[in-house]
């Protein structure tokens, strides 16, 4: 695979186009970057082993280390290793982790830290809106990260190839109509439908099983994951069957046996 182009051929992204609440974290996230080297280096072998984990039998289960978020505020004040050897113990197929300081209360090193801890694959957790940080995720053991066609639109093509020139595997974030059609012209192997509208925060569950049979219907074989809002074994089971993963975290993160909640939510 060919270098990506240097920072000048990068393709722009317009952050002031994103409202609400995400507009603000993606362009405090993009002063972080400011001046970053875009530089991927040579190109890395794809392990791909978080979509492995996620094409398991039954609905897998990515857990999320999250301590906070701007729609609840503090959540639990978790030790990120703890948290994932627990999570692991309870039978999630994957590990989500946050590493956006000012809204989830994330840092790098926890992510480096779980990577070292436990065998479970982890996706990086962040706003994307530089290639810096897919190099990052890559130097630092990240399986994954996170794509968000609502930030990156027209350019989620380009941060995909970037993903996967580092051996990344990438969640292609999506919430509507239109962000589906994007990630599946884009070429998307993993796409997730978040049921959170993150310009509001407002949560509606019909999002996922909407979208996802959408997206079979549209001939999509690759992996679906349903995120954002689940509670309960009831509530995943409008995606079972039709999702392959379900991301959840803040109803597992708030819990008092993160172990345990984690066996509770994927009991049938």
């Amino acid at each position: 695979m060919t270098r990506p182009p240097p920072e000048s051929s990068l393709p722009l992204l317009n952050l002031s186009a994103v409202p609400g609440v995400l507009g603000r974290i993606v362009t405090e996230r993009a002063a972080d970057y400011d001046g970053a080297d875009p530089a991927l280096g040579p190109a890395r072998p794809a392990a791909r082993r978080f979509e492995g984990a996620l094409r398991g039998a039954g609905l897998s289960l990515i857990a999320e280390i999250k301590r906070a978020s701007p729609s609840q505020g503090a959540i639990a004040p978790l030790d990120p290793v703890e948290a994932a050897q627990a999570y692991q113990q309870g039978g999630a197929a994957a590990l989500s982790v946050l590493t956006e300081p000012r809204h989830f209360d994330g840092h790098p090193d926890f992510l480096r830290a779980v990577v070292g801890a436990v065998s479970l694959p982890a996706l990086r957790k962040d706003f994307v809106v530089h290639p810096a940080m897919l190099r990052e995720a890559a130097d630092w053991g990240a399986s994954a990260a996170l794509l968000m066609v609502s930030v990156l639109r027209e350019a989620t093509a380009a941060y995909l190839e970037m993903a996967h020139h580092l051996g990344l595997d990438a969640l292609v974030e999506v919430h509507s109509d239109s962000e589906l059609d994007v990630a599946l012209q884009a070429g998307a192997r993993i796409i997730g439908v978040n049921n959170r509208d993150l310009t509001t925060l407002d949560i509606d569950l019909e999002v996922s099983p909407r979208l996802i049979r959408r997206a079979r219907e549209a001939g999509f074989d690759g992996v679906l994951v349903a995120e954002s809002g689940y509670r309960t074994p009831a509530e995943l089971a409008q995606v079972r069957g039709l999702a392959d993963a379900v991301l959840v975290g803040s109803s597992l993160a708030g819990s008092a046996d993160l172990a345990q909640a984690t066996r509770d939510l994927l009991r049938e």
